[in-house]
């Protein structure tokens, strides 16, 4: 026999060797699940999907390294083929990785995941000091807008211009008298269109002015110029490399530029840059950007940005007629870009981000993964920049923060699901948040109260945050979403965690792919478009082409509210203001209620260019406050310390000496606007 003291040393080696081979088993688990987790895909294999309610099927990735292999646009293709092969094409940044043609996320270190919220509150008190449960409201402003809007500007001068595609046949407004017809389809050029594609909205009087636009505006990018003019970028096949610009006048048309971009920009996305100027980011097959060129002139190269590539979900589903394989589920089409306020550039695609030096064309700084799945096109879920706000003591931009939302989305395979297999699986319910300015930035995740893919997101005159428009399940493109997400959702980023977010009063007409949205003036927001099928569908189709124009009023227009609403009274429009020098705001509260300084925001905003899901150069600054007085009864007078914001050089208010702002002022959560010319000079 073993004496017992022998078997009992023999037993606890025994233990500890299985605890370290256990350990070891554990760590090597962890490991691979980690680098899969946060890898690339195995390029040249098969993935498969599992679906609760069906068998698996395979899906086929393409690395893409055959350069025949193209996106589902043949023009599209065969230039991004060409330009790969050749440096000529491109001009090559620096990376951050000391090499300047080599894998952007080479360091890459995927981020911690903080303050999860999975339990929302959905029914709360609304974000207002003075009592109420209005939840908003709903009316036509339009029955018939002719032009479905695809894409959709808000201008200074109570006007706005709505616009789609060129290429799908007929729209329901037809072209100014004397404008000839044309043969927009080039492969059908014995078929002619008399409609217009291109249309102003007079937002006070619902008067629609037919505009004329000459090459393919579909899914282009746009923003204002300091002058207010709208500075219109890409579009597909004969627009793809058009540069447009609208003026505002009572005749004003589009005047167009042809070849004035390096490569075709089709699903872009424009930022204006802290000069005036704008860069156009990525599109379907354009790994680039490059710098919007002076009316007349055109670009001879691009910037390559092999981030975009590597953002890229290679998936193919099929081959077109000259049997090139159809890489359509790209995933990171409309990147997010967004101005920081030291004049960088943050960049999201898919779910990857990285901050970008335009002055040096220097990738500085990679993000953390957004965990989920997909947040671009087709994943198409919108962001915004939180508002930033400005102390009283800040002299210069430095060190001001600067925090970036992102909502809702798709799964990744959501649009070969659709297409494959017509399911429709459920969108994204998660908001990520991160502070971009910090140093060790993390993204923080909430929760809506509903998933929503192709939704809307907009910066309320409160600072609030409103999501609104797209579907529950599904994906963007043709016919690939269902289950309309008919509710509004108040994001109010400042509340605790179970108090974020509150349900407003449901539309009833489906706003899904190809929808718009926009605030105006007088705190109500703009509703449009809403097209799911190639061309204009009205019978046969579960959701019919949308020419129908809404207006919401939000929680903070409750009529019951109406005596407690500031009025501006001051006329800024027009009016120039220079840097280092302070300027005064009247405004009356008719309740004749006391007035305190803590109770009055003063904010400026940049109304942004709205499509497919992303608001391009949306901004609002909150101001610092001076002096409050009282000049009479229900009269104030509040001081604004704009003298405190840093010139045009640097990032804060997009960095432009011109661009028109709406001028917005609070009190207890009540919003009163005017509109301006906020004139900038330095």
């Amino acid at each position: 026999s073993i004496p017992l003291p022998l078997l009992s040393l023999q037993f606890i080696t025994m233990a500890i060797k299985l605890g370290a081979l256990c350990l070891l088993f554990l760590f090597i688990g962890h490991a691979y699940a980690h680098f899969h987790e946060h890898d690339a895909p195995s390029y040249g294999k098969s993935t498969k999907y599992r679906n609760s309610e069906s068998n698996d099927f395979s899906i086929n990735i393409d690395d893409g390294s055959d350069s025949s292999s193209s996106s589902s646009s043949s023009s599209s293709s065969s230039s991004s083929s060409s330009q790969d092969e050749s440096n000529d094409f491109f001009i090559n940044i620096d990376d951050g990785s000391g090499d300047a043609s080599g894998n952007p996320l080479a360091h890459y270190a995927s981020g911690e995941i903080t303050d999860a919220v999975t339990d929302p509150v959905l029914k709360q008190q609304l974000p207002n000091d003075y009592e109420t449960n209005y939840k908003g409201d709903w009316e036509i402003f339009v029955e018939k807008a002719g032009v479905a809007a695809m894409h959709l500007q808000v201008f200074p001068n109570n006007k706005a211009v709505m616009f789609d595609t060129t290429i799908l046949g007929v729209s329901e407004l037809p072209l100014p008298k004397g404008e000839p017809c044309v043969a927009r389809d080039p492969l059908k050029p014995q078929i002619l269109d008399c409609t217009a594609h291109s249309a102003e909205i007079d937002l006070a009087t619902g008067a629609i002015r037919p505009l004329v636009v000459h090459t393919d505006t579909w899914c282009s990018s746009a923003g204002l110029d300091k002058n207010g003019v709208l500075v219109q970028a890409g579009g597909y096949i004969t627009g793809g490399r058009v540069v447009r610009y609208l003026e505002q006048c009572e005749t004003c048309d589009w005047k167009e530029y042809p070849d004035a971009l390096s490569i075709v920009r089709w699903y872009a996305t424009q930022q204006v840059l802290p000069d005036g100027s704008f860069v156009v980011v990525g599109g379907r097959d354009g790994f680039s950007y490059e710098y919007v060129p002076a009316p007349g002139k055109n670009n001879p190269k691009a910037f390559q940005l092999p981030f975009l590539m590597e953002t890229r979900d290679n998936i193919t589903t099929g081959k077109d007629k000259e049997g090139r394989e159809i890489q359509d589920s790209e995933n990171n089409l409309y990147p997010h870009v967004h101005l920081s306020t030291d004049g960088n550039l943050f960049i999201f695609a898919n779910y990857r981000s990285i901050l970008l030096d335009p002055k040096n064309n220097k990738i500085i700084r990679r993000f953390p993964d957004l965990p989920g799945g997909s947040r671009n096109y087709p994943g198409s879920a919108p962001s915004v920049v939180l508002p930033i706000k400005i102390p009283n003591k800040a002299k210069t931009n430095k060190n001001i923060p600067v925090e970036v939302a992102i909502c809702g989305g798709g799964q990744k395979d959501a649009y070969l699901i659709a297409k494959v297999k017509n399911q429709f699986v459920p969108a994204l319910q998660t908001c990520g948040r991160i502070k971009i300015t910090d140093a060790n930035a993390k993204w923080k995740i909430e929760t809506m109260p509903a998933p929503r893919v192709m939704g809307d997101m907009l910066i309320l005159p409160t600072g609030e945050i409103i999501i609104l428009n797209g579907a529950k399940s599904g994906s963007g493109g043709w016919e690939y979403a269902e289950d309309p997400n008919l509710h509004p959702v108040l994001y109010r980023t400042t509340k605790p965690k179970d108090q974020r977010f509150v349900e407003l009063a449901p539309s009833n007409i489906p706003r899904m792919y190809h929808s718009s949205a926009a605030v105006l003036t007088d705190g109500k927001i703009l509703v449009a478009g809403s097209s799911t099928h190639q061309g204009y569908k009205f019978t046969g189709v579960k959701y019919p082409t949308e020419l129908r124009i809404e207006k919401f009023s939000p929680h903070y227009l409750d009529p019951a509210l109406t005596q407690h609403r500031p009025e501006i009274v001051t006329d800024f429009n027009g009016k120039k203001f220079a840097y280092n020098q302070e300027f005064l705001v009247d405004f009356n509260i008719n309740s004749g209620e006391a007035v305190l300084h803590k109770d009055i925001k003063v904010t400026i905003y940049s109304p942004p260019f709205t499509t497919h899901s992303y608001s391009m150069n949306q901004r609002m600054v909150v101001l610092a406050k001076g002096k409050l007085t009282e000049e009479i009864s229900s009269s104030h007078r509040i001081q604004v310390l704009h003298h405190q914001v840093a010139p045009c050089s640097t990032g804060l208010l997009h960095a432009l000496c011109g661009v028109p702002w709406k001028f917005l002022a609070m009190h207890h959560g009540l919003e009163s606007a005017k509109r301006a010319y906020w004139k900038l000079s330095s």
